[in-house]
């Protein structure tokens, strides 16, 4: 919860540490602005606080075009281009480079598929099809660790498209083929 009288004083000194925290609104002009606004400061009778600019905008606030609210700290613009590798993170987890294409992903998310390639070499150092190859065996190798699942089954639920291919993968990252690995966990192996 927001503490009224905290985020004033936070609101009229610009205090940049609150920046991105919250967000006030001015009932006469109906915008929201973020703590750090170079604006001179509303009467304090005639501001509301929020906790996020989608609360603000819901209240019925637009944003301030001199301090831009979706600059703030922690948003998607402050972000950058960060945003868009996060993103692609989370569909490779979910699987969109098992069966699809980077070309594909890239569309998902509204960037050309070398575009995509050269924001994975700058934030991750990995193309995005080695970042879904190493989510895949990270996950094969975790199954082969918990469950007694069969190598077919275990390369088909990681995302290996065969179980050829999935012990390809397995030996070159590991120098060992999964059944070593199973061997050696279980017990007596």
């Amino acid at each position: 919860m927001l503490d009224a009288e905290e985020c004033e004083r936070a609101r009229v000194g610009r205090d940049r540490r609150y920046d991105g925290r919250f967000f006030s609104g001015v009932r006469t002009t109906k915008i929201y602005c973020r703590p750090v606004c170079p604006v001179r400061p509303a009467r304090a009778s005639n501001v509301m606080f929020y906790p996020s600019a989608a609360a603000a905008e819901a209240a019925g606030f637009r944003p301030c075009l001199r301090c831009r609210p979706e600059t703030a700290p922690f948003s998607p613009a402050w972000k950058g281009t960060r945003t868009t590798v996060e993103r692609a993170l989370r569909l490779i987890e979910d699987g969109a480079l098992d069966d699809g294409t980077v070309a594909g992903l890239a569309d998902r998310l509204g960037v050309g598929a070398r575009h995509l390639g050269r924001l994975f070499q700058r934030h991750l150092g990995a193309s995005p099809v080695q970042v879904a190859q190493t989510a895949r065996v990270q996950r094969a190798k975790r199954l082969l660790d918990e469950t007694k699942l069969p190598m077919a089954e275990i390369a088909a639920r990681a995302g290996f498209g065969s179980l050829r291919r999935f012990n390809t993968v397995f030996v070159q990252v590991y120098r060992c083929p999964p059944s070593a690995i199973r061997r050696a966990s279980s017990p007596g192996g």
